[in-house]
């Protein structure tokens, strides 16, 4: 695996997105099993209060920076990151290399049904997709450790070599790192919004305004009132958190 380079409060892998698709095929080959963690600037402000989270990012196999702020940072610190990845972007391109190569995947998240729409829609736009299984966890699942069992065996029972999961931070990403070793999947992607994304139930911003820098103005648009206080009072702090990291950076 590549090594990782420093941004603010953790570590990321310097790849594009073809690079990251390419290390992951390598993921599925190879004989262990790894998970993926995409973080933009909310997943970067909880990590800075929540350590456990920190310390599941930092010990990721693959950490993608997802997010133009990201990357203005990254230029900033005289340290540039070469592409923003996306868990919304990359999942699409890592199901056109399943169709092609044959990988099987497993979709957990999204709210009764969605998953189960966003399998139609792969399966309408990439015909010889394999789908082992999809799953809409209860909510509170993550405190019911017989639920967590169920869904680990329903993961096991389908042997996926990517195992997409959309639950949001930071509960995909702990229940990812508390069980990846106990169910039988090869590669675990924390893939947020992604489910409804590719279900249709939520539009992703046009393609101009996720190259400016513009997607998260569009998905506040779409929830002002879920989306008010991440945007515009949590991850504004990232400011300050440029300036705490800026002798790291420098150092490093």
């Amino acid at each position: 695996m590549m090594g990782k380079q420093r941004l603010l409060n953790t570590f990321v892998n310097n790849v594009s997105m073809d690079e990251t698709v390419t290390l992951i095929e390598e993921m599925i080959h190879s004989d262990r099993k790894t998970y993926v963690v995409p973080i933009n600037v909310d997943v970067v402000m909880k990590m800075e209060k929540d350590s456990y989270l920190k310390k599941i990012v930092d010990t990721a196999d693959l950490v993608l920076t997802d997010g133009k702020p990201l990357i203005w940072i990254s230029n900033i610190q005289r340290r540039p990151i070469k592409e923003k990845v996306s868990g919304s972007d990359l999942v699409p391109l890592l199901c056109g290399k399943a169709a092609e190569k044959n990988y099987r995947i497993f979709i957990i998240g999204g709210k009764d049904g969605v998953a189960e729409q966003a399998k139609q829609k792969l399966e309408m736009k990439f015909p010889k997709i394999n789908i082992a299984g999809v799953y809409a966890p209860p909510m509170g699942f993550e405190k019911d450790p017989e639920e967590v069992e169920h869904i680990n065996r329903m993961v096991s029972a389908a042997h996926p070599d990517l195992l997409i999961v959309c639950l949001g931070c930071p509960k995909q990403e702990k229940w990812i790192y508390e069980n990846y070793k106990k169910y039988d999947a090869k590669v675990s992607v924390c893939a947020g919004a992604t489910v409804d994304f590719l279900s249709g139930q939520i539009k992703r911003a046009p393609k101009w305004m996720r190259e400016c820098g513009l997607e998260w103005f569009y998905r506040f648009l779409q929830e002002p009132r879920r989306m008010f206080k991440r945007y515009f009072i949590d991850d504004m702090k990232i400011i300050r958190l440029m300036f705490k990291y800026r002798k790291t950076s420098k150092g490093k």
